[in-house]
């Protein structure tokens, strides 16, 4: 029996169907998702989940290479911290995800998109709250 904290199961299905380099998108409620990607919508409320909420849920089952972030992420994070300061939802995933995530502009992660194997919609409503997951391998 499985016994982790992802109850969706559409989200659930897209995790254990991914390889190596398959790309998964969390984000916020407004990112834009190209056509033909699969979209799985999670918001119940304004803000419900969080961003980091289903972050925290999909790294439970998700080996994680590498960590993509728009660099007007770390820009608009500067008010909390140091420029270019990770983001909350980021840093609070301890050393689940790589220290330092990838930066690439907002149009480039927009196209990232695109090659996404889903893009997951959170309840967030922060700007550029949005990261591409790169699965790895466990071994």
């Amino acid at each position: 029996m499985k016994r982790s904290p992802l109850l969706n199961i559409e989200l659930s299905q897209v995790i254990a169907g991914m390889g190596h380099g398959d790309v998964l998108v969390i984000g916020d409620a407004g990112l834009p998702v190209p056509p033909g990607v699969r979209r799985i919508d999670l918001a119940v409320a304004q803000g419900v989940p969080t961003v980091a909420q289903v972050l925290a849920a999909v790294l439970s089952e998700l080996q994680v290479e590498r960590a993509v972030v728009a660099s007007e992420c770390l820009s608009a994070n500067e008010g909390s911290g140091a420029k270019g300061a990770l983001p909350d939802w980021y840093a609070s995933q301890g050393d689940r995800l790589p220290a330092a995530p990838q930066s690439i502009s907002h149009e480039d992660f927009k196209a990232l998109t695109a090659r996404a194997v889903a893009v997951v919609r959170t309840g967030e409503f922060t700007p550029y709250a949005n990261v591409a997951l790169v699965s790895g391998v466990v071994f």
